[in-house]
């Protein structure tokens, strides 16, 4: 089952779950709220003991791929990108850092300003899997071996992400070279 289809799975079972609580009752909402918060520190923490371990790391491997262009501006050229294993562990982990600010300001105004509980139970749990499923956490906590760049999961079974093929780096090359010929 794919990545995407799991975190459907566990927000469904999640909201069902947040139903049978009784959010009205201050020390269930307390509850949550400890464990929200919890939780966020837990993923920070993470996140910032995997960027620690990158770092220490140092892996200065060059990487090189084709990004493919982004779905908002689909006229645009694949863009080559050339960067060294350790700094595209970083933006990743940045990524994940910026996802994770993102969801608790989200959540600040769900919660905060417009009183909404069941989202703190939910969020506690989705993104508890969200550890789980970060390529980066995968690679420096738990040991696994991911190729990178990293690939998406598409919630249809189909991969994308950026081309490592050689045919497509060396077309972005000779387009690069074909430019600064101009």
């Amino acid at each position: 089952m794919s990545s995407p289809v799991q975190n459907l799975m566990i927000s469904l079972g999640a909201m069902q779950l947040a139903r049978r609580i009784n959010f009205e009752d201050p020390t269930n909402l307390n509850y949550v709220r400890i464990a929200y918060v919890a939780t966020q520190l837990v993923i920070l923490g993470i996140y910032y003991y995997v960027s620690l371990a990158v770092k220490r790391k140092n892996d200065q491997t060059v990487l090189k791929y084709v990004e493919p262009p982004s779905a908002m501006s689909p006229n645009e050229p694949p863009k080559l990108v050339t960067i060294t294993v350790r700094d595209y562990d970083l933006a990743e982990v940045s990524k994940l850092l910026r996802s994770a600010y993102m969801g608790i300001a989200m959540m600040a105004f769900l919660h905060g300003y417009l009183h909404y509980t069941q989202p703190l139970f939910v969020q506690s749990l989705t993104g508890l899997k969200g550890i789980y499923d970060a390529k980066p956490v995968a690679i420096h906590l738990l040991g696994k071996d991911i190729k990178r760049p990293f690939k998406t999961d598409s919630m249809f079974g189909q991969s994308t992400g950026p081309q490592t093929d050689a045919a497509a780096i060396a077309e972005a090359e000779k387009k690069i070279g074909a430019k600064k010929d101009e």
